[in-house]
């Protein structure tokens, strides 16, 4: 589903664009663009067209206003992605009340990514695996590792456990969103695609190899993408209190910092 990268342009301007430090056009009249405003059309294209149908000229086209002009504020699509990236990102920084504890901190947080990817899905279709800190995402990072401080784990501990939330979260975000997209893209209902498999199924299932699978209740045929995501996210902070439990009875003093 992979169809950009964050970081892919130049680095060294998407970090001063992320962080206010580009050129600004100095001449001429008042511009009458922004960055922040050029980033903006950028995220309503792609959350209309995936970004697959990002381009400059399309924006420029959204904005009203010349293609070259828009080269002005950022070099290329790859900046502009990235831009992007930290703008949406900013949405998820409603901040943890620190009193609630880390796992209500944490579970604030997955959920916030949840619908951030159910808005824009087409954050999936770019890798962020070399991901560029801006200030909303720096800040978010900021957030996360305060929840978890005092807590005795290690720096590389607490890292973990923010990118094994996220990653959760990615994963399932992206298991729901094509779940939902199949449809659209084969032109076959979910009712026909069942339908189609039912005689084979039906004789195969009930035949006596497959007893358990036959037994399964018609409920879990409802089973829904916020469900799955709920069961999962709860599994996942169980198995890291746990953690945290272990780590305090193995080092109290960490535990108490």
């Amino acid at each position: 589903m992979t169809s950009e990268y964050s970081g892919a342009g130049d680095v060294t301007r998407s970090m001063a664009l992320l962080w206010g430090k580009g050129e600004r056009p100095s001449r001429g009249p008042k511009p009458s663009l922004t960055v922040e405003r050029i980033a903006q059309a950028a995220i309503e294209l792609a959350d209309a067209e995936g970004i697959t149908g990002l381009s400059m000229r399309h924006v420029a086209t959204k904005l009203n206003v010349g293609t070259m002009s828009l080269y002005r504020y950022v070099p290329s699509k790859a900046e502009l992605i990235d831009v992007m990236l930290d703008r949406v990102y900013g949405e998820n920084l409603d901040q943890p009340d620190p009193d609630d504890g880390w796992r209500k901190g944490l579970e604030r947080i997955a959920r916030g990514q949840w619908a951030m990817y159910l808005r824009h899905n087409w954050l999936l279709q770019v890798s962020s695996g070399r991901p560029l800190l801006g200030p909303n995402s720096l800040k978010g990072f900021e957030s996360s590792l305060r929840l978890l401080a005092g807590l005795g784990l290690t720096d590389v501990d607490r890292v973990n456990v923010i990118g094994l939330v996220s990653n959760y979260v990615s994963g399932t975000a992206r298991t729901a969103i094509e779940a939902a997209m199949v449809a659209q893209q084969t032109g076959i209902s979910d009712e026909q695609f069942w339908s189609a498999q039912g005689p084979i199924l039906s004789e195969v299932l009930y035949g006596g190899d497959y007893p358990e699978v036959a037994a399964l209740g018609g409920e879990i045929y409802g089973e829904v993408a916020d469900t799955a995501f709920d069961f999962g996210l709860d599994r996942l902070l169980d198995g890291i209190e746990l953690v945290i439990r272990r780590k305090a009875c193995s080092d109290p003093t960490d535990a108490a910092r």
